[in-house]
């Protein structure tokens, strides 16, 4: 099982599902990846749900208190591993970014901020010092990709360029428009042209899942109460792909590479 010992700076480390039915998420992931959950005491009240794959942390959930379910939707949140938090909130406001939550410690686990780039889309910083985040990937269940829905992909460019040093490019013979990110010598997501997206949804990041089957995950979600966004699609020589949310709401997509 390909496990994960530390992650590079500018890699996405951690994906965390923000919704109003913490339990029914449970289920929900549990069946459509074959999760087990591990639970720990999150404030007076509040639980926090580590997805795990082999007892590797995969991915997490918590119930959105009452100010965030106010001002958004349950979503996935990603995280993007930086050295050190303080310091890269502070380069995400210098290039036109906004941190709407100032870096604080995670217990001993590590220290992060809540950001939003340029064009509005949210995203996390992440400094790790007892948790690296992810610690599996490659199998079905894993993080896999991720896609920014901007408006601005050029403004969106510059920005994650300067903020984290991706490398931002075409694909070879891709006349699409479609950006690919590069970090250091890992392609870790891209920006869909703009003509793709719905103008309606606001700015946002989209995870991928991996899975062996698309098509049957696809349906499978739907037994269980998911919406399938957009239907199963082949991307010649890429893979096969799906946009489904959960029952929820959250919206999240599915991968399975061929």
């Amino acid at each position: 099982m390909p496990t994960i010992e530390k992650h590079p700076a500018g890699a996405f480390t951690w994906i965390e599902l923000a919704t109003s039915d913490q339990n029914a998420a449970k289920r929900f992931y549990c069946d459509l990846f074959d999760y087990s959950i591990v639970d720990f005491p999150m404030g007076p009240s509040g639980i926090y749900t580590m997805f795990q794959i082999g007892g590797n942390d995969a991915g997490a959930a918590y119930t959105m208190g009452a100010e965030e379910s106010a001002q958004m939707p349950p979503h996935w949140n990603l995280y993007i591993g930086v050295d050190n938090a303080d310091e890269a909130a502070a380069l995400v406001t210098s290039l036109g970014g906004t941190v709407l939550m100032p870096p604080f410690d995670v217990q001993d686990a590590g220290r992060m901020a809540v950001c939003h780039d340029p064009t509005g889309a949210f995203f996390d910083i992440w400094e790790p010092k007892n948790s690296i985040g992810l610690q599996i990937t490659g199998v079905p269940g894993t993080l896999c990709w991720a896609d920014l829905s901007t408006p601005d992909p050029a403004k969106a460019k510059s920005f994650y360029e300067a903020a984290f040093g991706w490398e931002l490019t075409s694909g070879e013979n891709d006349p699409s428009g479609y950006l690919h990110i590069k970090n250091g010598e890992d392609f870790i997501g891209g920006i869909p042209p703009v003509e793709y997206r719905d103008p309606s949804v606001p700015p946002h990041w989209l995870i991928y899942f991996q899975v062996s089957d698309v098509d049957a995950s696809a349906a499978r979600s739907r037994e269980l109460g998911g919406t399938v966004l957009m239907e199963p699609m082949t991307m010649e020589g890429v893979g096969r792909s799906a946009i489904l949310a959960d029952p929820q709401g959250a919206a999240f997509a599915i991968f399975t590479p061929g």
